[in-house]
């Protein structure tokens, strides 16, 4: 039992909830299942979580503010739950540090998956690309510490990164000037058997963008290569 994943399945809706936390419990999962965000707090300081799957909307404090709160503590995997008119919060919940979402209505097996990529692309079982504890990557007045898993900007100041996002800049400034297709980057920063779900690599191109371009419209850092791919235009230093 101890080695199955543990899930944290925050909804404020009992009809989808217990359902959702039955259905992931017979394939495989630890669940803890709670209905509102307050309660999610508590669990996550009591638990070792894997990952949470939270809904958006919720009353009293909403699924963005806990996406955020569990952004800055820690790691932790998160997809987010959304309705389809929900546009404006799914934008806002993947540049907070989200690593996907999944729009209401939706397959459980399709849930089932993209937790299974992303419980990967964290290292439960995956093959992702690793760097020396001590290395960091100086390039275009950033760093990128790769033993603190922090990037930090040319005031000192750290730029909180997703797990997604950070695999993936490792991936970018190992092979500075280099083209990278999208699979290479699936298969560098998660070690991926093929997923017809899998978008994380242009969702996380995107929101690495908004922190480390000047103009994330128009990119000079991160380019996109039309036909091949995104590389990272800019001289890297290993310290």
């Amino acid at each position: 039992m101890s080695d199955r994943p543990h899930l944290l399945l925050v909804d404020d809706e009992r009809s989808i909830r217990e359902p959702l936390a039955a259905y992931l419990q017979k394939n495989g999962f630890r669940v803890t299942a709670v209905g509102d965000a307050a309660t999610a707090r508590l669990r996550l300081a009591g638990y070792a979580i894997d990952l949470v799957v939270l809904d958006i909307m919720m009353p009293g404090e909403d699924g963005l503010s806990l996406c955020r709160h569990i952004r800055e503590s820690g790691e932790i995997p998160v997809i987010l739950l959304t309705a389809r008119s929900e546009e404006t919060d799914r934008i806002v919940g993947l540049e907070m540090g989200a690593d996907d979402y999944v729009l209401k209505p939706f397959s459980p097996r399709e849930l089932i998956a993209r937790i299974k990529v992303i419980l990967r692309r964290a290292g439960n079982g995956g093959a992702r690309l690793r760097a020396p504890e001590s290395e960091s990557y100086a390039f275009a007045g950033w760093v990128l510490k790769a033993g603190e898993r922090t990037l930090v900007d040319s005031d000192g100041v750290s730029v909180p990164l997703s797990t997604g996002e950070y695999n993936l800049l490792l991936a970018l400034v190992s092979r500075p000037n280099q083209v990278l297709s999208r699979d290479q980057l699936l298969d560098i920063t998660q070690g991926r058997e093929a997923n017809p779900f899998d978008r994380a690599i242009d969702n996380q191109i995107s929101r690495l963008r908004r922190k480390v371009e000047p103009d994330h419209r128009n990119p000079n850092l991160i380019k996109t290569v039309w036909g091949g791919g995104y590389t990272l235009a800019a001289d890297v230093t290993r310290m």
